[in-house]
């Protein structure tokens, strides 16, 4: 496949290397200093293109993409409250779109194994619910999309939960999510229960973000020739 990268920074670098890796060949590379590339003749012989930027500029990419009817693969996550409007706009318009808030196969399989986890949980009362997740220091938003999904799927199933806070829980249908930013960790996750008596926990550790990369690279092989608004869920079919 042909692929456009947009955004140029570490994630960017590494879909690079995952992609070539893949058999793929980058036909354009666009970052915030050459916009004007979204009308070359690189960019427009893009099959796909994969972005990682800021959540305030995300969406006038993808428009970009849209207008130039390249598919977009996207995991640049703090924009999801036009989540639905972007998807809207694929399926009246015809465009293709694939997002999610991590694109780690071993994070979607915690995504499977909380929800699972959640309906079981649902039974015992006496178990707090609370998420924990760190990043390094340069990710800008907090908490994260992959925590904030994990949340969702626990409300979702868990009846004494009704929202979740990012600072102190307060009344108890509130889901605590704990972020903090150290240094240059990838990514960690972690759902926790916790009773007078014991403690349940799941967790994943990003040891680098290759697992990203390529799990993006292989969003946009899954989305050739397909029309509409996609997930990972559609993708791993779990």
């Amino acid at each position: 496949m042909k692929i456009a990268i947009i955004g140029y920074g570490k994630m960017g670098r590494e879909i690079e290397k995952a992609a070539v890796g893949r058999g793929h060949k980058i036909v354009s590379i666009i970052d915030e200093n050459n916009l004007g590339d979204f009308d070359s003749e690189a960019f427009l012989s893009a099959e796909a293109a994969i972005e990682f930027t800021r959540p305030t500029s995300a969406v006038d990419n993808y428009k970009r993409c849209f207008d130039r009817n390249i598919p977009v693969v996207s995991g640049t996550t703090g924009w999801l409250s036009r989540y639905g409007d972007v998807c809207k706009y694929c399926q009246q318009e015809s465009k293709t779109f694939f997002y999610a808030s991590n694109f780690s196969i071993g994070v979607n399989i915690l995504f499977a194994m909380n929800k699972y986890l959640a309906g079981i949980m649902n039974r015992f009362p006496d178990y707090d619910a609370s998420i924990e997740e760190v990043h390094h220091i340069h990710k800008l938003d907090s908490p994260s999309g992959t925590a904030i999904t994990l949340a969702e799927d626990i409300i979702d199933r868990l009846d004494r939960k009704q929202q979740w806070k990012d600072s102190d829980a307060g009344a108890a249908g509130n889901l605590l999510i704990h972020s903090r930013r150290e240094g240059e960790v990838p990514g960690i996750h972690e759902v926790i229960y916790r009773s007078a008596a014991d403690e349940i926990s799941i967790r994943h550790n990003a040891f680098n973000r290759s697992g990203f990369a390529v799990g993006a690279v292989i969003a946009a092989e899954f989305i050739r020739g397909k029309k509409g608004c996609f997930t990972m869920k559609d993708m791993l079919n779990f």
